[in-house]
């Protein structure tokens, strides 16, 4: 294992860091919440926005995904369990806490993140359909996908040792700490097997993602989508395999040591930026985008006879990556 001396102070402030970027991630959720219900309302007088609102439901689900996920990331943090968690319940024994650790880590790793990764992928691919499928469909693609990882996860975490000995550091997922007031504290770890369990859907994600980036960009012409595309696709294709390497590097230390907790912020950002990425980019700017332009004239009652005249001469309508339905003759447009 690589000596890295313990610095208390450090410690601390990697904590109150990873809250702030908690933070922050809850209040561009819940904008982006309301920004989908905003919508909501205001596509039951308005076909075009009825179109593009088609899948609000999915939309929901991945918010809700990066919310549930960012709650469940306060589980690892030890400051915000001594100022906030137990002070809400009993003192906890050394047990207790660690199936908090497991808990965490099953959520976390087989069912939020994976989760939100799945819905995300499922509203590329879904973008490059020539019918929109329905809501109900969107979510059991998401739910049934999430199942394998989810119970691989829970039986490695909960029931580990059970067929096959492995060495230690394939099931640690806590670790008990004594502070400098002689007090245990049980620290949350990245076990082995999870980390290779989370690596081997992340390969299958990759993979699948990669297919459906370029369906997606053969579809589309105009260079702002485009962009939007790149973007999308640049931070899933780095973001992933980078929290997978930095999971298996946290194993070579434990988790009362500094630099376990370094790689442990790294690994989160990776995440955090694929849920901002995500939220801007498949939930803020494409409502964004469609509110202007229902304000700009879009509407039917503002084209009159004129939309139905072009309408019967443009191509049929392909939705992009963002999940605005646009015709090609408005993709062609500067």
């Amino acid at each position: 294992m690589f000596f890295v001396p313990a610095l208390p102070f450090l410690d601390s402030a990697i904590d109150f860091a990873t809250l702030s970027f908690i933070a922050s991630l809850l209040f561009l959720s819940l904008f982006s919440i309301c920004f989908i219900f905003h919508l909501r309302f205001k596509s039951r007088g308005s076909r075009h926005l009825q179109n593009f609102n088609s899948l609000w439901t999915v939309r929901f689900l991945f918010v809700f995904f990066i919310v549930l996920w960012a709650l469940t990331e306060l589980l690892r943090l030890p400051l915000f369990r001594r100022l906030y968690f137990y002070s809400l319940l009993p003192q906890l024994t050394v047990p207790q806490q660690a199936n908090l650790c497991k808990v965490n880590l099953v959520l976390s790793l087989g069912f939020f993140e994976p989760g939100f990764l799945v819905t995300l992928l499922f509203l590329l691919d879904v973008s490059v359909k020539k019918t929109t499928p329905r809501s109900f469909f969107g979510v059991f693609f998401v739910l049934a996908s999430c199942l394998p990882i989810f119970l691989l996860q829970v039986y490695s975490v909960f029931f580990p040792g059970s067929e096959i000995r492995l060495p230690e550091l394939f099931y640690r997922s806590w670790f008990v700490s004594w502070n400098i007031h002689n007090d245990k504290t049980v620290l949350c770890a990245y076990p082995l097997l999870s980390t290779i369990l989370f690596g081997i859907f992340g390969a299958i994600f990759t993979f699948s993602f990669l297919l459906s980036f370029w369906r997606v960009v053969s579809h589309v012409i105009n260079k702002a989508l485009r962009v939007r595309i790149f973007a999308l696709a640049l931070t899933v294709i780095i973001s992933l395999p980078l929290k997978i390497m930095l999971m298996g590097l946290s194993v070579f230390w434990t988790p009362d040591k500094t630099a376990f907790d370094g790689v442990t912020l790294l690994a989160f950002l990776t995440t955090f930026t694929c849920a901002v990425v995500g939220e801007g980019i498949l939930v803020i700017e494409p409502i964004a985008d469609s509110l202007a332009a229902t304000g700009g004239g879009i509407e039917e009652s503002c084209q009159g006879s004129i939309h139905d005249e072009r309408s019967s001469s443009l191509p049929p309508p392909v939705e992009d990556v963002i999940g605005n339905r646009v015709t090609k003759w408005d993709a062609l447009r500067p």
